[in-house]
């Protein structure tokens, strides 16, 4: 990953915690009920989850309580529109922005002195089934300050009245309390704390629930779709709800997703396109042995990519070719079948949200499709960092160089 670190590209934008700040997420940890990191520094991001931590815990979910209950942690203001690295919901980072837009400066003075626990509640206790990702609907966004703050605070209150009463003015043991709670917790008198609860509506969205699923509920009709082909084969049984079940890999699920209006394809329009570049290279060099020059050169090289095209057999030549080759047979000819032409996964590569899609709405389906077919490499940096990363360590050093370029140039 140095190559990436270098370029800013791997987790460029976290924020360190040393110090005094490690003291108050430890006591977020413990008052949401997981166990305090034994880390004297380490970084978070805009949700409050760090790799390292992650990486001692072994676990990269620590932050949640099951898959039904994940939870947040805020110790500073710089966390404020910094990216949500592993967002267990593809809405995760809309939540931090809904959070931080509402209670911005509330947030600005509590994290001066303390840190803030965040819960995001759907009502549900624990998933039992793959379908019960059904039952998200408004996500209850509630808040809880380390050492009670706001319980300290109305005791330093009622101590002040207290103070105030008949002659208590020259009660000294009165006076110490004061003294006392002025020291540990500051003077709180004149401090905004309450954290209001937030409500967060749901639509179509993507979770790392039983391993990964799509809904897309926005549409004609509900779909869910499964990463994993164990949940896929249990929810497949359900006879109660009336929704569309899909596995990712099931070609029929392109087909589906065009008939509700879901994605798009012009292969004519596609071909001029920067993405078709990055995806047929991406083809060369999944179809490449061994090679006598860097990958990146052969890529980057009118006459080096021709040469290494020709020297591959028949069979992937056409597979890097397919779509060119069928779109110039079609001019003359209706006869020709695109199946028979194009690889099916190169074709899947090229489909695009429906151009009437909202902003959000193609964000998500623009991660639904890298994910059944990876072919973009910066669709699939852009959209699902972490599988990235993953396909990221088995690649060729001279193909990463290309990779990190390619990037590089689109930011």
């Amino acid at each position: 990953m140095d190559k990436l670190k270098q370029a800013n590209l791997y987790r460029s934008e976290l924020i360190p915690v040393s110090g005094k700040l490690v003291e108050r997420y430890n006591k977020c940890l413990k008052t949401l009920g997981f166990k305090e990191t034994k880390l004297k520094s380490f970084s978070i991001d805009g949700m409050g989850w760090s790799p390292e931590v992650a990486e001692e815990r072994k676990d990269m979910h620590y932050l949640n309580h099951g898959d039904a209950n994940p939870h947040g942690i805020i110790i500073s203001p710089l966390q404020k529109g910094k990216p949500v690295y592993l967002p267990f919901h593809s809405f995760d980072r809309e939540m931090m922005q809904h959070i931080f837009r509402t209670h911005g400066s509330k947030i600005n003075d509590i994290t001066r002195d303390s840190a803030i626990c965040i819960d995001f509640d759907q009502d549900i206790d624990v998933f039992y089934e793959p379908l019960d990702v059904l039952k998200y609907d408004d996500v209850n966004i509630t808040f809880r300050l380390i050492d009670h703050l706001e319980d300290k605070q109305r005791e330093q209150l009622h101590l002040v009245e207290k103070f105030k009463t008949r002659n208590n003015f020259i009660d000294e043991n009165i006076h110490q309390q004061i003294l006392n709670s002025a020291k540990t917790y500051g003077d709180l008198r004149n401090r905004d704390l309450n954290l209001h609860a937030l409500h967060f509506s749901t639509g179509s969205f993507f979770t790392r629930a039983f391993n990964g699923v799509y809904l897309l509920r926005d549409f004609i009709k509900p779909i869910v779709i499964f990463e994993d082909i164990e949940v896929y084969k249990e929810a497949i049984k359900d006879t109660i709800h009336d929704v569309l079940i899909y596995h990712i890999s099931q070609p029929e699920l392109i087909d589906k997703l065009k008939d509700h209006i879901i994605i798009e394809c012009d292969l004519e329009y596609m071909v001029k396109t920067p993405n078709y570049d990055r995806i047929k290279k991406f083809e060369l060099f999944s179809c490449l042995k061994e090679s006598e020059h860097p990958i990146k050169d052969i890529l980057e090289s009118k006459s080096l990519f021709k040469s290494y095209l020709n020297r591959i057999d028949i069979n992937a030549r056409k597979q890097v070719m397919g779509v060119e080759l069928y779109l110039e047979k079609l001019e003359r000819s209706n006869a020709h079948k695109l199946e028979d032409m194009v690889e099916q996964s190169f074709y899947f590569a090229l489909h695009q949200p429906h151009s009437s899609l909202s902003a959000e709405h193609r964000d998500l389906i623009h991660k639904l499709l890298i994910n059944i077919s990876p072919k973009d490499v910066l669709f699939l940096y852009w959209y699902d960092k972490e599988q990235f990363y993953k396909n990221y360590e088995t690649w060729d050093d001279s193909f990463k160089d290309w990779v990190i370029e390619t990037i590089s140039n689109n930011i």
